[in-house]
């Protein structure tokens, strides 16, 4: 299954989705080990390829897709996990090489054969970091260089599991959890969660600056798939969830009212509201330990395209700013392109608007995903745009 999975990601499709379809039929054993391969081979890839060259003599770019993905997988279990003997890791990438990709079979053997355990020097910082050197040199830029090499390595690791337990409400009596400085998130040791949803605390530190109060009314743009929107009603709010695909607004519990629209585009919305919350989509370079395939697939135009999406919602959403109200705009992104140059493009287009503060949480500085944060209140007329 985890070769499976990982030619699906490699024309397009998404690791976390793709085994949640692939392993319902699986032993929580053997999904657990699809999951550590696939996401490893995706966290180490980089490494893995120059381990393909360095054993093979070739250059793993000239190799055909199907048998790079298998030499990827056997040299993650030879030398990476300890569960999977050596005999076996080899054995099954034959046989799959023999299904899959039947010439290669030869190649696949003598190459695993050859792998050891011993250290490899690698020959750049990228290569150990297992991150693309552009970026690696962007956030570098940016963050700065010792803030840029922990981001790359926290997207080597398996990301702890966080959830929200609402003030009143008691988690399952089953369930090992550890309090952590956001309020209402809880660090997962051991057990389960029962009905209670996995939200990473990255996600769960947004809506706090918010600065929400029992009766306001917020508009959320973006809301799908609802964890954000779900919290917000804990002050209690007056919360309308909109967002541009009704599959993923179905998401949402009806706990409020949900809107199928384009936030791009003119809103249908008489009133203004205390509250506006713009979580832009994004390229997600702040959630690479939850999703590794984003740092081999994002390109610099991707962040230029997001940006135009972004500055249309921002200028939507502060439209709709009662004076003295507050926006937040957020991303699960570490890039300028999608986070400051949004923010400040859109202030110098809509008059009476003003940036109180911004936020960065650092995946390696700070606990779970990274985001960008921005504060945004209008001045004593209502701000236009």
């Amino acid at each position: 299954m985890a070769y499976s999975v990982l030619h699906q990601v490699a024309s397009g499709g998404y690791a976390t989705d793709l085994l949640l379809e692939e392993a319902a039929n699986l032993t929580s054993r053997d999904a657990g080990l699809a999951s550590q391969l696939v996401f490893g081979c995706l966290r180490y890839q980089l490494q893995l390829d120059f381990l393909i060259g360095h054993f093979s003599r070739r250059n793993p770019d000239n190799l055909d897709e199907a048998v790079r993905i298998l030499l990827r997988l056997g040299i993650f279990q030879l030398r990476y996990l300890d569960r999977v003997p050596a005999h076996a890791a080899v054995h099954e990438s034959v046989e799959l090489a023999k299904k899959h990709r039947r010439g290669a079979a030869g190649l696949v053997n003598a190459v695993l054969r050859k792998v050891t355990r011993r250290a490899v020097p690698w020959p750049d910082q990228a290569t150990e970091l297992s991150c693309p050197a552009w970026l690696l040199e962007r956030w570098t830029r940016h963050f700065g260089r010792e803030p840029a090499q922990a981001i790359a390595r926290a997207a080597l690791t398996e990301p702890a599991r966080y959830i929200r337990v609402p003030a009143g409400m008691e988690p399952p009596a089953a369930l090992m959890i550890e309090q952590t400085d956001v309020p209402g998130c809880f660090r997962v040791i051991e057990g389960t969660t029962g009905r209670l949803r996995f939200q990473d605390i990255g996600s769960q530190s947004v809506v706090p600056h918010l600065g929400l109060q029992p009766g306001q009314t917020l508009l959320d743009l973006c809301a799908a798939p609802g964890n954000k929107t779900v919290q917000a009603l804990e002050a209690p709010v007056h919360v309308i969830a909109c967002d541009i695909s009704w599959r993923r607004i179905s998401e949402i519990p009806a706990v409020c009212p949900r809107v199928v629209l384009n936030a791009e585009m003119p809103l249908p919305f008489r009133s203004r509201f205390d509250r506006v919350f713009v979580d832009a989509p994004c390229s997600g370079t702040g959630t690479l330990a939850r999703n590794p395939e984003i740092k081999w697939r994002v390109r610099t135009e991707d962040l230029l395209r997001l940006q135009s999406t972004q500055i249309g919602i921002l200028k939507r959403g502060l439209g709709q700013l009662a004076a003295g109200g507050l926006l937040v705009y957020t991303t699960c992104s570490l890039e300028r392109e999608e986070d400051e140059d949004v923010v400040r493009t859109a202030l110098a287009d809509v008059e009476g608007a003003n940036l109180i503060s911004e936020n960065w949480r650092l995946p390696g500085r700070d606990e779970g995903d990274g985001f960008y944060t921005a504060v945004i209140t209008s001045n004593k007329r209502a701000v236009t745009g």
